[in-house]
């Protein structure tokens, strides 16, 4: 398997889950400044996928996966022992697609406001405001429990994803103290600090 990625972007992700699922796989870096968006080898994109941004999955067998709450879950199902994702058919498995589905929609999607550089500083302060209504859902999750469904799976290798961003954008979470605490949590994983390695992220 080759992940396409982008230090830092939402394929870090996908990059967390292949690094704790033990499977053998590469990474290409792709550069999503140039325009059009070239990997580190100078192949266009858009020839590995019409899309066009990461992440991408290219699997042995050629075919092509996108669109990373699937690519986690593919990864996952293929080391069931490794419980990164609760098995097909389970309550538990539609459970973690409704958290994969909210942090796709609602807090991936939120920050976009804040990182368009035109965006207006009224669009700014709304989808900051929506945000924060989304930080005090993830907060009570995380009330008594490490991980958003208990142990840790693919679900907090995209929510840390996302969070991260915080960082970056100067988004701040003092009013979250448990949600500081989950991110500093799934940052000290050991395999998660490789991949932050890798990506060039400390």
């Amino acid at each position: 398997m080759k992940l396409y990625y982008s230090p830092g972007a939402c394929s870090l992700s996908p990059h967390i889950v292949l690094a704790e699922s033990g499977l053998k796989y590469e990474t290409e870096a792709v550069d999503i400044r140039s325009v059009p968006h070239k990997t580190a080898n100078g192949q266009l994109l858009t020839e590995i996928s019409p899309k066009g941004y990461v992440p991408i999955l290219v699997l042995d067998d050629g075919s092509v996966l996108t669109e990373g709450a699937v690519i986690v879950q593919y990864i996952a199902d293929q080391v069931p022992q490794r419980n990164l994702a609760p098995a097909n058919g389970t309550m538990a498995r539609y459970h973690l697609q409704e958290w994969l589905n909210f942090i796709a929609s609602e807090i991936h999607k939120g920050f976009g406001p804040l990182w368009l550089a035109g965006s207006s500083e009224g669009a700014k302060k709304m989808a900051l405001e929506r945000l924060e209504k989304r930080f005090t859902l993830l907060e009570q999750q995380l009330a008594d429990q490490d991980y958003l469904l208990g142990d840790f799976c693919v679900v907090d290798a995209y929510l840390f994803t996302v969070l991260n961003w915080t960082a970056y954008l100067k988004v701040s979470l003092q009013a979250y103290p448990k949600l500081q605490k989950y991110l500093e949590r799934v940052a000290a994983r050991t395999l998660v600090q490789q991949v932050l390695k890798v990506e060039g992220l400390i």
